[in-house]
């Protein structure tokens, strides 16, 4: 019987310990593998800065010429607010100078930042962004433009670049790179890919319609975006017109040179 007993008591054991081992598998499959939180790569501490140096593509003369206007924009976090969904949001102002910030910083609008656990929205002339979405994992993708209404940068730019725009496939090409632009590293970076897309470019059919869509963002953990790059344009040869070929749209490049 005491046999018999200390049989029954081992098989007991192995069975409450293959439970404990199948509930520890069980809870640690539920468990989302973030490999940061959202804040580490979005500081909105007030008074937190970051100053980039721009290079801004603008078509002039309606559209027949191409220049590069280039400038420092200063990014400062400003104190919380209570949003229109009753979120905790951050305005982030703007402010210019020349490139060798020898004037005053004048004033160029604001934006606002929107940090949850899981998201990170930019919202700006009313149009919201989900830049950020967890996991920020490579290879994780997600529409970042869904919020967007149709056609949101019209009537400032008259072109189709923008038709489409809610389909964009947000992805998350790295979350820990080291990222070097114009004498400039950044570490731990992660890389946001929007959209990359064109056609007839460069403009060797001057005669046929050519566009270009590019898109990505890349922030520094510990830090906050620390390089941005927006073009979208549209080509037109006006074959039927007297004005000859002409551009619509803009790009924008943005990098990091100092921050607090």
């Amino acid at each position: 019987m005491a046999k018999c007993g200390g049989r029954f008591g081992l098989m007991g054991a192995l069975l409450l310990l293959l439970a404990v081992m199948l509930t520890g598998c069980d809870s640690s499959s539920k468990k989302t593998p973030y490999p940061f939180e959202l804040d580490q790569v979005v500081v909105l501490t007030p008074g937190k800065f970051i100053t980039y140096r721009t290079d801004s593509l603008v078509f002039t003369q309606f559209g027949r010429q191409t220049e590069i206007r280039s400038y420092l924009v200063r990014h400062v976090v400003d104190s919380p607010f209570t949003d229109n969904l009753g979120r905790t949001s951050y305005r982030i102002y703007r402010y210019t100078n020349d490139t060798l910030a020898s004037g005053s910083w004048q004033p160029g609008g604001s934006f606002s930042i929107t940090l949850s656990t899981d998201k990170m929205e930019w919202t700006e002339s009313n149009r919201r962004f989900v830049k950020l979405q967890q996991p920020l994992l490579p290879g994780y993708s997600w529409k970042g433009n869904r919020y967007l209404p149709d056609n949101p940068f019209e009537p400032l730019y008259n072109f189709s670049n923008d038709d489409n725009m809610q389909s964009w496939a947000y992805r998350c090409e790295s979350n820990s790179e080291t990222f070097s632009f114009r004498n400039k590293t950044y570490q731990q970076v992660v890389t946001i890919e929007q959209v990359n897309e064109q056609f007839n470019v460069p403009v060797l059919q001057t005669n046929a319609y050519a566009f270009r869509n590019r898109a990505v963002d890349r922030f520094s953990k510990g830090i906050g975006l620390v390089y941005r790059e927006l073009e979208c344009w549209e080509y037109q040869p006006n074959t039927g017109g007297s004005g000859g070929p002409y551009r619509v749209g803009f790009g924008i490049k943005q990098w990091m040179i100092d921050h607090n």
